[in-house]
């Protein structure tokens, strides 16, 4: 693996887990001149320790792995990390990459895929990291709710919600826009970094897995579904001890 030089520009570094030895020496050969530094794993408990030694900026994980699955490397990853995760599937399994979102991936490649195409995902992910380009303090408040960019956190009172970075660029899109919709087209492009297409569900996961996580921690905020349209913030006021339900 190149070294990060001192004093220069970093460049990301990649974690590539698959057990595709030939796959994953070819990705390296093409991510380092394209600006990427890499390092390889043949498996999942290769990966998990890679990750913990090294400060890495991306994974690029394999769902087929020997010893542990992508999915349960996925799970212990975001046990206690936050870093970016694009999933590797076999070509047509959409249940893949819905189980991959759903428990916190940040998007998906069906293989075969090009390198170049790889690279194009990495490199929508690494730009859509919350905290990057913001404000001066990157600090973002909407009724309970705190989002602190340059962190990458949205907390509810001292709670952390554990956002993906995913689910944190959507949930930034929709305070910016206050109580307004954002269509699906605007979240896709700017929170995702692609078009959208009537068969990717990819951006209802997301919302969905942002909605369980408020939900845990406060009934104050709700992502509403605007039919034909998007989705937008709504915020409830909390009710005076004894007072009846307002009625809609």
């Amino acid at each position: 693996m190149e070294t990060r030089e001192a004093g220069t520009e970093p460049k990301p570094l990649l974690l590539i887990v698959d057990d595709d030895s030939e796959l994953c020496t070819m990705l390296a050969e093409y991510l380092g001149p394209e600006g990427f530094l890499t390092v390889t794993a043949g498996s999942g408990p290769a990966g998990l320790e890679q990750l913990g030694r090294a400060a890495v900026d991306l994974v690029v994980l394999d769902v087929m792995l020997p010893e542990l699955s992508g999915f349960e490397v996925l799970r212990r990853i975001r046990a206690t990390s936050r870093v970016p995760v694009v999933m590797l599937t076999a070509r047509g399994e959409e249940v893949d990459r819905v189980v991959g979102l759903e428990m916190g991936a940040d998007d998906y490649l069906a293989k075969p895929f090009s390198p170049r195409e790889l690279v194009a995902r990495v490199r929508a992910v690494l730009r859509r990291i919350p905290g990057d380009g913001q404000g001066a303090d990157g600090l973002m408040v909407w009724g309970p709710l705190r989002l602190d960019l340059r962190a990458r956190r949205a907390l509810v009172g001292d709670s952390d919600l554990e956002l993906t970075s995913a689910e944190l660029r959507i949930l930034d899109l929709l305070v910016r826009a206050d109580t307004r919709t954002v269509t699906r087209e605007e979240l896709m492009t700017l929170a995702l970094g692609r078009r959208l297409l009537p068969t990717d569900r990819s951006l209802d996961t997301h919302v969905s897995n942002l909605r369980r996580k408020l939900q845990k921690h406060t009934d104050r905020v709700n992502v509403q579904s605007v039919r034909g349209s998007g989705y937008a913030l709504a915020l409830a006021f909390a009710r005076a001890a004894g007072a009846p339900e307002a009625r809609t």
